[in-house]
Parts: C-alpha cells; sequence; structure tokens
C-alpha cells in the first residue's frame, strides 16, 4: 500500500495540478495502485536517509521499488566511482589503523618493560642481539601475557580453600580473625568481570604491574645485584602481600554479605504517617 505523505497547502496544490504525475510503482491494487511520483520521491527520501544506494521497498506488497538516475557525464561518473570506493575502503582502512596502532603500543611497551625489568644498557644490548622477527613477535606478547596473569584470580581458590577447611586450620583463624565463622546463608558473589569497572582495573593492573615490581624490588631487595632477580623478587613479594590483603578483604565483605538482615517495616510510623494525611 502506497500511500501520499505532504503537507496540506502542498497536497492541495499537487490534487489541483492535473498533470501531476502518477506511478504505479509496485503489485497494490485498488485505490493504492496509483500514487503521485513526488510523494513517492518524498517517502523514499525518508527510508534511504541520505543514502541514495539504498534499496527500498512497499511496506505492503515487498516489491522493490524500481529507482532509475539519469545517465552520468564522464567526469560525473569517475567522481561517483571514486566516492563510493572511498566509502567503502575507509571502514577497513580505519580498522587497519587502529590496529597497528594497538600493535606498535604493545611492542614499545614491551621495549620499555625489557629495559625496566633488565635494566636499561643491558636491555638493550639484549634486544640489538636478538633477532628482528623474535622482537616483532615476542614484545607484543609481554602485555598479553601479563593480562591474561591478571585474569588468573588465584586468591578465590585461597578463600574456598579456606572456608571448605577452616575448621582444621586454626592457625589461619589467629591471624586472619573471622575468616573461619559459620554464615547463616552463603552470598551470591559478582563475577570478576560483570562490569567494565573491572575490566579496567585488570587492565591497568596489569600494565602497571611492572614498574610496581621494580619499585619494590629496589626497596626490599636491594642487595641483590641482578635487576632482573631483583624485579622477579619485588613483584613476587607485591603480589603475595597484596593476595593476602585481598584475601582478608573479600572474607570481610563475604561474612558482611552473609550476615545481612532486612529489617522489619515501622508500622508505628506508618500509622502516624497516615494520622498526618487525614
Amino acid at each position: 500500500m502506497c500511500v501520499c505523505i505532504y503537507t496540506h497547502r502542498e497536497g492541495q496544490t499537487i490534487m489541483d495540478d492535473r498533470t501531476a504525475e502518477w506511478v504505479r510503482p509496485c503489485r497494490c491494487r485498488g485505490s493504492t495502485k496509483w500514487v503521485h511520483q513526488v510523494c513517492l520521491q518524498r517517502w523514499v527520501d525518508e527510508k534511504q536517509r541520505g543514502n541514495s544506494t539504498a534499496r527500498v521497498a512497499c511496506p505492503q506488497c515487498n516489491a522493490e521499488y524500481l529507482i532509475v538516475f539519469p545517465k552520468l557525464g564522464p567526469v560525473v561518473y569517475v567522481l561517483d566511482l571514486a566516492d563510493r570506493l572511498i566509502s567503502k575502503a575507509c571502514p577497513f582502512t580505519a580498522a587497519g589503523i587502529m590496529v597497528g596502532s594497538i600493535y606498535w603500543t604493545a611492542v614499545t611497551y614491551g621495549a620499555v618493560t625489557v629495559m625496566q625489568v633488565v635494566g636499561h644498557k643491558e636491555g638493550l644490548d639484549v634486544m640489538e642481539r636478538a633477532d628482528p622477527l623474535f622482537l616483532l613477535i615476542g614484545l607484543p606478547t609481554i602485555p598479553v601475557m601479563l593480562i591474561l596473569g591478571k585474569m588468573i584470580r588465584w586468591e578465590d581458590y585461597v578463600l574456598r580453600f579456606w572456608r571448605k577447611y577452616s575448621n582444621k586450620l586454626q592457625i589461619l583463624n589467629s591471624i586472619f580473625p573471622g575468616i573461619g565463622c559459620p554464615v547463616p546463608r552463603i552470598p551470591a558473589e559478582a563475577s570478576p568481570l560483570a562490569d567494565h569497572v573491572s575490566a579496567t582495573r585488570i587492565l591497568c593492573g596489569a600494565l602497571v604491574f611492572p614498574t610496581i615490581a621494580t619499585i619494590v624490588g629496589k626497596l626490599m631487595f636491594s642487595s641483590v645485584n641482578s635487576n632482573l632477580q631483583r624485579t622477579i623478587l619485588g613483584g613476587i613479594a607485591f603480589v603475595a602481600v597484596k593476595g593476602a590483603f585481598k584475601v582478608y578483604f573479600k572474607q570481610q565483605q563475604y561474612q558482611r554479605q552473609a550476615h545481612r538482615k532486612i529489617l522489619n517495616f515501622p508500622e508505628a510510623e506508618e500509622a502516624w504517617t497516615d494520622r498526618q494525611t487525614h
């Protein structure tokens, strides 16, 4: 069914103009068989929304409209063809630029991390003696491996182990009070990647980890001469201390959720409110 859509003044002008062009664009019959060319053009413009190559069909019989354009001159044809090619190539070009930017950012981050962990001079010497192909493949994997390692939530396994065997491990209760206390119910725990905030925390924590490991290694293991060994020891110490505090904090949150209560509705206050309203 093809319906003419136009304003009252314009519609009156078209109805008064007996020379207005009519067209039968689809398989509809009866009173919807014919429609004004001008009205149909406006309806097609609304459907195409600026994309002149988009296909438009009748909403009733689903017949596709046969839309033709005047022939183009050679110059306009070349310009139109170039415009279409550019429109189709731009999304792929933008995606390639984005992927390339991410790749070279990962390569740069990997090189900086090597120099930070091993030492500036030692890191440069290692990368100069390494195969260029190995560097192009190996350096971008450094941030990827850090992120994957950050996604391993070993603290959750420790918590489950403690909650299961807390009665047999009394020494742990003395170190972390309340970790083995019985709970009236088991609260629901959110997924670690349930929201975008957790994902960004994992990303930022993974990328900043080499810097933190280097700083902790210099502060706690300054007697170690090797930069690599000092950074590894600093990273292990940081992960252990941070994990212990995180386990304790999550267990306290777990206990708090387990002992949550819902209070009775204050009926006296409700009755006083009813009296005030009446």
